[in-house]
């Protein structure tokens, strides 16, 4: 007898044995039970969900001729005949072969003739989204009003692609991805049958690989069995046959890039690629991690453990790097990696790409937008905590008057501002309060210039733009509205301004902070 793979001969005979479906399968039983059957259902999932076994099981179940509690007995004739794939009855149809409007005259011609045996004659279309225009249009009439002995049973895994008015005619069943849980306990049950020995970790590699389906879990499972014909099936094992990567090897990769080593982690990736392990694989496994890593930084407390998937002592590990980095670099990571991940589907150079992407992320500085700013100044705080830094020197000047400093008598006057008494108080205190501005806004405050707009306004003039779209927020204005008050005694209004490039200071705006005796603050990490 030839081999039968393990999708198919573990595939169920009855609703019972259906697993992580349990909403539609009660439902369908009830129906059953009370002899309240739909003549059109439509099943909605991703692959591998059970959406054709329930179909399957469900044809039986309306022709059985010993019903027990809504699922087929398996024993009758029409039941036998179903599963062995040779009932009149049930007629299989792939719409991705047979999508044209002859194919659908051909079941509207068909559908006449009642059953041979049982009560109903079942029509399963399976992908139906592939249907054209035409053939659902001519499917629609006998959809709508089908003779009592015909039931319609559609299955799709893009239901968007679905034209409303076949909706509209059928009862919709959305079938879940199967949590992790439910495949590793059906995989070691077949397992047992099978005689195969398996290490937990191992199984729910697997059941995690699937991501959600079923019949993957089984077709990896079957793979790896295969490869090790007659042994126990290791964790290792597990990982070489399918290409995957410890996550180990995923926190060593981080902390080098964190670390801004960007030889040590091109050596790791030679290391992975040398190895055997799918680049596609390693990538999505890449940024799978780093999600977590993101969750375990923004629980705040929250006990995540559940829906990380992971032992204590791996998530205590991911709780250490959470301390190393900030939620920002975390998300530019997994940005690189995303746009990676979709750059390597076309491209013959994975190698070159990957490699590319790894400089990117332990070198910041080769990016000029906002996130890439904020990791080079995460990384510049954890320098200067690392080395410290050298004491700027105090400038002990003699006060003079708030304005325009004296020009030479070469050159035009100008004519000096009024500046507010609240204004140059602020002024005086600036290098107070511009430290206590939360970061990294106090950051780029250090290179901006002041002056005055309008009445009672203060002005903060930037010409670097990454620090205008930092300082100009809302929550950092009211910040440093904030501090001035808490400083000076006065409420300040404050603006912020960019500066072409190519413009001037003294040609545009009046600087009133030149000779001023600023008290030089430094600031604690």
């Amino acid at each position: 007898m030839s081999y039968t793979a393990l999708y198919r001969k573990f595939r169920p005979d009855s609703f019972d044995e259906v697993k992580g479906q349990e909403h539609i399968v009660t439902t369908l039983k009830n129906q059953i039970k009370a002899d309240r059957i739909g003549h059109a259902y439509l099943f909605c999932g991703t692959r591998g969900t059970g959406k054709t076994t329930i179909a399957k099981i469900l044809a039986k179940a309306v022709n059985c001729q010993n019903i027990k509690d809504g699922s087929p007995c398996g024993e009758c004739s029409c039941c036998k005949a179903i599963s062995a794939g040779a009932s009149m009855n049930v007629i299989e149809i792939d719409a991705a072969s047979n999508n044209g409007v002859d194919n659908i005259r051909d079941i509207k011609e068909n559908v006449q003739y009642p059953p041979t045996e049982g009560r109903y004659k079942v029509y399963i279309i399976d992908e139906v989204h592939m249907l054209s225009v035409g053939a659902f249009n001519a499917l629609l009439k006998t959809l709508e009003e089908p003779p009592s002995y015909v039931i319609f049973i559609l299955a799709t895994t893009e239901s968007h692609k679905i034209p409303v008015t076949i909706l509209s005619r059928c009862q919709k069943y959305d079938f879940k991805r199967i949590t992790i849980d439910v495949i590793t306990a059906r995989l070691k049950e077949l397992m047992d049958k099978e005689g195969v020995e398996a290490q937990d970790r191992a199984v729910r590699y697997v059941a995690k690989a699937a991501d959600g389906s079923m019949r993957d879990a089984l077709s990896l499972l079957e793979q790896c069995i295969a490869f090790y014909l007659g042994q126990t099936l290791t964790y290792e094992r597990v990982l070489e046959v399918l290409g995957a990567v410890d996550v180990e090897t995923f926190s060593s990769m981080l902390r080098l890039i964190l670390a801004g080593d960007t030889i040590g982690a091109l050596h790791r990736l030679d290391y992975v690629i040398m190895t055997g392990r799918d680049l596609s694989q390693f990538i999505s496994d890449f940024t799978w991690y780093l999600r977590n890593l993101l969750l375990v930084m923004t629980a705040e407390g929250t006990d995540i453990s559940e829906m990380l998937e992971m032992s204590e002592e791996r998530l205590s590990a991911l709780q250490e790097e959470a301390e190393m980095t900030e939620e920002e670099t975390v998300m530019r990571y997994i940005r690189i990696l995303s746009e990676l991940s979709n750059q390597m589907k076309y491209s013959t150079s994975k190698r070159v790409l990957a490699e590319v992407a790894i400089v990117k992320l332990s070198k910041p500085q080769m990016e000029n937008n906002l996130e890439s700013v904020l990791n080079r100044i995460e990384n510049l705080e954890k320098n200067i905590e690392t080395n410290g830094f050298v004491r700027a020197p105090v400038i002990n000047q003699e006060p003079v008057s708030v304005g325009i400093t004296k020009m030479e008598e070469s050159q035009p006057k100008k004519f000096e501002i009024a500046v507010p008494e609240e204004i140059q108080e602020a002024v005086n205190n600036w290098g107070r309060i511009q430290s206590r501005v939360t970061r990294p806004a106090s950051m780029y405050l250090k290179n901006v210039r002041l002056t005055v707009a309008g009445e009672g306004t203060l002005l903060i003039v930037t010409q670097d733009k990454n620090g205008y779209l930092m300082i100009n927020r809302e929550s950092t204005i009211q910040e440093i509205q904030t501090l001035i008050a808490q400083e000076i005694g006065k409420e300040v209004r404050v603006e912020v301004k960019l500066l072409e490039e190519e413009k001037r200071f003294e040609d545009t705006f009046t600087e009133i902070t030149k000779n001023i005796n600023m008290e030089i603050i430094e600031e604690e990490f």
